[in-house]
C-alpha cells in the first residue's frame, strides 16, 4: 500500500461507528426532553401552589369563651383548672 492510500483508509469509519454515535446522540437529545418536560410540569405545580390563597394557622381556635370563676384568686395554695376550680391540697 501506499501512503496516499493509508491515510485514506484511517479516514474510513466502520458501519459500528456510526451505528453507535447516532444511538448515543438520539439518546441524550430524548433525555434532555424528558426533563426539559419535568422540569416544566414542575415548575407549573409551584405555580399553581404560588397562586392559591396563603392561610396562616396560629394555632387551636378557641370554641367557647374562657371560664372566669367568681371567687378571690389572692387565696394561698393551688386549685385545679376545673368549672369550678377545685382545691388541690
Amino acid at each position: 500500500m501506499t501512503k496516499d492510500k493509508k491515510k485514506l483508509r484511517a479516514q474510513v469509519k466502520s458501519r459500528w461507528y456510526y451505528i453507535f454515535w447516532g444511538t448515543a446522540t438520539f439518546a441524550v437529545c430524548a433525555g434532555q426532553l424528558f426533563v426539559g418536560s419535568g422540569f416544566r410540569r414542575m415548575a407549573e405545580s409551584f405555580e399553581k401552589v404560588l397562586d392559591a390563597p396563603i392561610q396562616l394557622d396560629f394555632g387551636i381556635p378557641r370554641r367557647h369563651r374562657m371560664v372566669v370563676p367568681d371567687h378571690d384568686w389572692e387565696e394561698e395554695g393551688m386549685w385545679h383548672p376545673t368549672d369550678p376550680p377545685q382545691r388541690i391540697y
